[in-house]
């Protein structure tokens, strides 16, 4: 895994009235602040990313459908840098994932709709000057392929 990348199986509360989720806990190991809290989705088949920040971490939850989570380490002084770790998460596997800040991610949406990420980031977004560098999905230095693994 790369260094600084954690993950948390989510605790869900189920009963006959429907069920209650715990995503992000302030006693949870990877909480460090709260920024905001915001929702994105992608349509199926559809990439988001490359990304990064150099200030906040992301605390992402995908809560319908299944996305494909791919990070990439791009810092040189980590001992997992050129790294990648892919995460499938959502409806069949509810985690959190705690992405740490220079560590470029990503995401595609793999399931037949919709699918629907919950981001509780460390910082609030800046709009006159984001924490946001972006590298195109397809054309760059990272070792990754978006391309469907079919065998």
């Amino acid at each position: 895994m790369i260094e600084g990348v954690k993950t948390k199986k989510l605790r869900i509360i189920p009963d006959e009235r429907g069920r209650l989720m715990e995503m992000l806990r302030c006693d949870d190991e990877m909480f460090s602040k709260f920024g905001q809290l915001y929702m994105t989705t992608a349509y199926p088949g559809v990439v988001k990313g490359w990304h990064y920040h150099k200030i906040q971490c992301d605390n992402m939850v995908v809560v319908s459908g299944m996305m494909k989570i791919v990070l990439y380490d791009s810092r040189e002084d980590s001992p997992t840098y050129n790294e990648v770790n892919e995460f499938f998460m959502g409806e069949n596997n509810q985690i959190l994932l705690h992405i740490p800040q220079l560590v470029c991610h990503g995401f595609k949406c793999i399931s037949d709709k919709e699918a629907m990420v919950i981001n509780c980031p460390t910082e609030v977004y800046n709009y006159k000057e984001p924490d946001e560098y972006r590298l195109d999905p397809h054309n760059n230095d990272i070792p990754y392929s978006w391309h469907r693994k079919d065998g």
